[in-house]
């Protein structure tokens, strides 16, 4: 029961925040949990999909091998899901009427994911990996949300560039997601020492984010 608590707290921690951070019209409750509930069960054709991908990473050796399975197997796989995810769930709801639903939806769905990534990690490698994730992984994921969300959002609301917003709103985690896993993968000495600005410039773009969505919601009241 601690491992399941411990998996699962960073997670609640983050849920809480983002729907408070929703000051002028909360969403329901029941779509939030379906967004929830989309991307923890995304989790099956993910982890489908990436061992198949991770059939094929045989062929490549190096930093190519590392970049392969960093962009492809891993961050392809997974935000390219939670983007189908959060798009059936909300895209054509009544409910997405401000550009931060965006945010909160996509956030609920990487956390939904999350979820179940970070039991499976805390149940196979113990409670040090947990604390870990819990300062890394797990906000990270929340990051790559919202990034996906904020542009989601744009997609969805904004009169210009719908098109463009609706592919930065998949490729941008997706890159985000890869640089990620990339520097963690190679363990180069040089890379690492770069991973602690890397979470510092996510979460600066990621407040940034949330920050201009939350302000133009404010404006319509």
């Amino acid at each position: 029961m601690n491992i399941i608590l411990i998996a699962i707290a960073p997670v609640i921690v983050i849920l809480v925040y983002i729907y408070v951070r929703d000051k002028y019209e909360k969403e329901p409750m029941s779509m939030l949990l379906k967004a929830f509930f989309a991307g923890a069960l995304a989790v099956i054709p993910i982890i489908f999909v990436e061992n198949i991908l991770q059939a094929n990473a045989a062929n490549y050796t190096g930093y190519t091998r590392i970049a392969y399975n960093a962009f492809v197997v891993a961050a392809f796989t997974e935000e390219i899901f939670k983007f189908f995810a959060l798009y059936l769930v909300i895209w054509k709801n009544k409910a997405f009427n401000e550009k931060f639903d965006g945010i909160v939806y996509a956030v609920f769905v990487s956390m939904g994911f999350a979820t179940v990534e970070n039991i499976m990690y805390v149940s196979g490698y113990g409670t040090a990996t947990g604390f870990t994730r819990a300062l890394t992984a797990v906000p990270g994921h929340a990051l790559f949300g919202v990034a996906m969300g904020y542009y989601f959002g744009l997609a969805r609301l904004s009169p210009k560039n719908k098109s463009k917003n609706f592919l930065y709103a998949l490729l941008i985690p997706i890159g985000l997601h890869g640089l990620y896993d990339f520097i963690l993968m190679t363990q180069h000495q040089y890379l690492l020492l770069a991973f602690i600005p890397f979470l510092i410039y996510l979460w600066k773009a990621g407040f940034k984010k949330m920050k201009e969505h939350s302000d133009h919601s404010k404006f319509r009241y």
